[in-house]
């Protein structure tokens, strides 16, 4: 019987649910997904969305080239920290190394002490032996390491056995760059200034003509010319040549420190004062404080007898680097000039042997406080400008009452064990050795006229 025609309700029952186990292990997943991803958040393993993307890595090429361009600006340290980023990132790119090298080579004659040259001199040495062990066939490695060598024996530092082995070896790397490339403007310039320093003159002129002939856009070609010229004491062709470096690359201010020498060699001093004012607007602008170009003015303005320009410069470069006991030197110098001994006493002192902040009378009148200074060493470069100065300088203020000869006298016994057989420091030492005589024969209760103080060049 149909139940549809009974008139009975129809029952309904919910029918029972199924169980489904993936469905089961899917949720379970996620769960424990979810409180892993939880874990590594806390533990900074995982970083959230839409954080900032992080700085991309620079390349060691993006750092040469902000290397190459702070050269050609004239911030010669921007330069080496540049490229001393690239290397650090690439090690094995010898191209930045040899830049590396070329930099710190020329950074070198922006230097004002011996020590600092050589210092700056051994790193530009490490830094192109990279180069070469990175790339044994780079010609262009091969002519920077000539030029480093060419320079690093210029060093006053160095035994006449060290120079003549590192000109020796400048000479061979030049040769091994022009066997790699024959045609190397750069190779042939840097070996012309090595002839130049092996005192191959007439060798020199004819290999920079070589290279000019190839190529005589370049700043190191046009430097390298205008070397050869000044050693052939053509000096105002030498300026011409510096000047063409200079258009290559204004603002390189040790192009103009060239030049203005130049120009005082030829006793033109109104055209050195101009060249050594350009590069100090040149550091200025570029927010450098190098001491070389005002040391540079002081010294021209003292040629000139013009004795407080000159002291206002030499003590604005201590302002830049009270710590250089060149600076202080040159100080003395002007002060000796000037005949105002008992300040040239100082300053030497701080330039011969050293001083400390509270000796140093020198900073505490130009900056208001003293600073320690470590002295320079006896070198042929120091000699005439110090040790001899500084004695004679002790000889004149000595008095009977205040006798200041020992001092002087020691320092003159350095300088003739050093150098026994300079006859122009012979007869400085013989001056000197008399007026301290003259001093100790005198009574105490005497007054002893100064002496007459012959300055040393």
């Amino acid at each position: 019987m149909n139940r549809d025609l009974t008139g009975e309700k129809p029952h309904f029952r919910p029918a029972k649910p199924s169980v489904n186990p993936y469905r089961l292990l899917l949720w379970g997943i996620l769960i424990l997904g979810s409180l892993w991803l939880l874990v590594l958040l806390q533990r900074g393993q995982v970083k959230p969305m839409f954080l900032p993307t992080p700085t991309p890595t620079r390349t060691a090429n993006s750092y040469a080239l902000e290397g190459d361009a702070q050269f050609q600006a004239g911030d010669i340290d921007g330069s080496i920290k540049a490229y001393e980023e690239a290397v650090k990132i690439e090690p094995t790119n010898a191209r930045a190394w040899a830049e590396l090298a070329r930099v710190q080579t020329y950074s070198s004659s922006l230097l004002s002490t011996d020590q600092e040259r050589s210092e700056r001199m051994e790193a530009a040495r490490n830094s192109i032996d990279q180069a070469v062990a990175a790339n044994p066939d780079d010609a262009y490695a091969h002519a920077i390491r000539s030029l480093v060598l060419d320079w690093y024996a210029a060093s006053t530092l160095l035994s006449d056995t060290e120079r003549q082995t590192a000109l020796n070896e400048a000479e061979a790397a030049s040769v091994r760059a022009l066997q790699l490339d024959s045609d190397s403007a750069l190779a042939l310039a840097f070996f012309a200034e090595i002839l130049v320093d092996q005192q191959k003159w007439q060798q020199a002129e004819q290999t920079i003509q070589k290279a000019a002939s190839i190529d005589a856009n370049s700043m190191d070609l046009q430097r390298v010319y205008g070397y050869v010229l000044e050693s052939l004491s053509q000096y105002r062709l030498a300026i011409e040549k510096y000047q063409e470096a200079a258009r290559i690359a204004p603002n390189l201010t040790f192009l103009y420190i060239f030049i203005g020498r130049n120009f005082l060699t030829l006793n033109v001093h109104a055209r050195a004062l101009e060249e050594f004012e350009r590069a100090a607007e040149i550091n200025e602008r570029l927010g450098i404080q190098d001491p070389v170009p005002y040391i540079e003015i002081a010294k021209t303005y003292t040629r000139d007898g013009e004795f407080f320009a000159a002291a206002l410069n030499g003590e604005k470069a201590l302002e830049f680097n009270p710590y250089n006991p060149n600076t202080y030197g040159q100080l003395g110098s002007i002060y000796t000039k000037a005949r105002n001994f008992e300040s040239a006493r100082f300053a030497f002192l701080c330039a011969v042997r050293g001083c400390s902040a509270d000796q140093n009378e020198v900073a505490k009148e130009v900056m208001g406080e003293g600073v320690d200074v470590q002295g320079m060493p006896l070198t042929s470069g120091t000699v005439a400008f110090y040790y001899a100065q500084y004695a004679s300088v002790l000889a004149a203020l000595s008095r009977p009452a205040q006798n200041l000869c020992p001092e002087a006298l020691a320092v003159l016994d350095e300088v003739r064990a050093k150098y026994p057989d300079d006859p122009i420091l012979k007869e400085i030492i013989a001056e000197n050795v008399n007026i301290c005589g003259m001093i100790g024969r005198s009574p105490a209760t005497t007054s002893t006229p100064a002496p007459t103080l012959t300055p040393t060049p």
